[in-house]
């Protein structure tokens, strides 16, 4: 049987049901937001950020004129047509391409599951494969920003005014979902983030309504994310649970199940006894000028190996002059290549801080910490060097001597180090996870969201 692990429900859960008043919308809000606020947040490069919530007031005040515009007013005259019946099914709600990627295997293990995104939300490759609940309504409910943003002034400060536009865009999440809920009655929703403000919405909005909700990790987790408030997670494995405990009190019960998404890709370990194929991995916190510096010195000083750019699926930099540059470079496309396929193409990893390092040591890819420029966030973010589970070059030349060790020879069992994260790595449940999280699933709806019959 799966280890499952009851814990007390959290007395700091995120709030539920109507509070009423200035207050009440004040504090959902912040809940919602509650990752915009932290100093995790503020402190993201100024390029990642740009990308986010522009440093210029008026470059902010247009994207919110554009939200308006093209979002709220587009999609009220946009009516939602979903190709699959949404009510009484469990919905697996998804945010990106990512999220996609962890849920889908629910999709096919359960027969009255269904893929569901929020009317106009990117999901990849993935933005037609999944039914879309409307906001058309959500233009009706800007009449409590002013009040809101008030109040966020005197908790949050200046960073009220800096994040104007999250705050602008998260307004009416919360009532158009609890009318969604209303209207499909869902048996329960299952998400694979708990950080995002429309995840956090519809998850309040469930609590509001009484709709059993769960949760799947899709990536290594951080101390900063917010407090685990479902009725049901299901974690890869101690690593998740011992950080999470660091974000507040857990209400429901926690499994540790190991990587569904994995579990395809286990059975093609590399075997390769020294590295010839590197992979490069970025995302929107790395620097394009160290990234460029770093690329310029790895394919002088090892013509004999293949190096495979890949930013980030989300990161919607040009990175197109580095093929002029670098004819001999290789490149990934993010939206188009899973992750796992990727990696399974390559024998050693470099990256900063990404949860690539703990899906290339699944792999027995040698994997290598090294960041791209100075960064915005805590070094060694995940903790991966800290626990053993890569090792570190601060600088080019230590790069390169740890790469020149591995195509001497790459240690056969790298996998092993990600025991910590992963539950299942060397128990009969090996490969197993998804099996695994949907028996754990099933017992838990069987219990709080039987299936009525006729």
């Amino acid at each position: 049987m799966p280890h499952t692990a009851p814990l007390p429900k959290s007395s700091g859960a995120p709030l539920s049901g109507e509070e009423g008043g200035r207050q009440g919308e004040a504090a959902r809000l912040r809940d919602i937001l509650q990752l915009r606020f932290t100093n995790l947040f503020a402190s993201l490069p100024a390029h990642t950020l740009e990308s986010i919530s522009p440093a210029s007031p008026w470059k902010r005040l247009l994207k919110v004129a554009g939200y308006a515009g093209l979002r709220l007013v587009g999609n009220v005259f946009r009516k939602v047509r979903n190709p699959e019946d949404l009510r009484g099914k469990v919905w697996l709600y998804v945010v990106s391409q990512n999220n996609y990627d962890s849920l889908h295997f629910l999709r096919e293990a359960l027969p009255d599951a269904v893929l569901v995104a929020g009317q106009r939300k990117q999901i990849g490759r993935y933005n037609g494969a999944v039914n879309r609940l409307s906001l058309r309504r959500k233009l009706l409910y800007y009449g409590q920003l002013p009040r809101v943003y008030r109040a966020l002034q005197r908790t949050e400060g200046e960073r009220a005014g800096r994040f104007f536009d999250l705050i602008f865009n998260a307004v009416g999440y919360y009532e158009v979902y609890r009318r969604a809920l209303r209207h499909y009655r869902p048996r329960a929703v299952v998400f694979a983030n708990d950080h995002n403000d429309d995840a956090r919405a519809l998850l309040l909005a469930c609590q509001a309504e009484g709709v059993p909700t769960a949760y799947v990790q899709h990536a290594t987790v951080s101390t900063s994310f917010p407090p685990l408030g479902f009725g049901l997670s299901l974690l890869e494995g101690q690593d998740a649970l011992d950080k999470y405990r660091q974000c507040g009190p857990i209400a429901g019960r926690v499994a540790l199940v190991g990587m569904p998404k994995a579990d395809a890709f286990l059975a093609r370990r590399n075997l390769a006894p020294a590295v010839r194929r590197v992979a490069l991995a970025c995302n929107t916190l790395d620097d394009t000028a160290a990234i460029t510096a770093a690329l310029d010195y790895l394919l002088a000083q090892f013509p004999d190996l293949t190096f495979t750019f890949r930013p980030h699926p989300g990161d919607t930099r040009d990175f197109s002059f580095l093929a002029a540059r670098h004819p001999a470079l290789q490149f990934s496309d993010a939206r188009q290549q899973n992750v796992f396929e990727f990696l399974g193409e390559h024998d050693a990893l470099l990256a900063a801080d990404t949860s690539t390092h703990l899906e290339a040591t699944l792999l027995n890819l040698a994997s290598l910490y090294f960041r791209f420029g100075p960064g915005g966030i805590a070094d060694d973010y995940y903790g991966y060097v800290a626990h053993g589970l890569v090792e570190r070059a601060d600088t080019l030349p230590a790069l390169g001597a740890w790469l020149r060790r591995m195509q001497l020879a790459k240690p056969p069992d790298l996998y092993q180090r990600a025991a910590y994260y992963n539950a299942t790595l060397s128990t009969p449940d090996e490969g197993h996870s998804q099996q695994r999280a949907t028996q754990v699933l099933q017992g838990w709806l069987a219990e709080v969201a039987p299936t009525t019959r006729a």
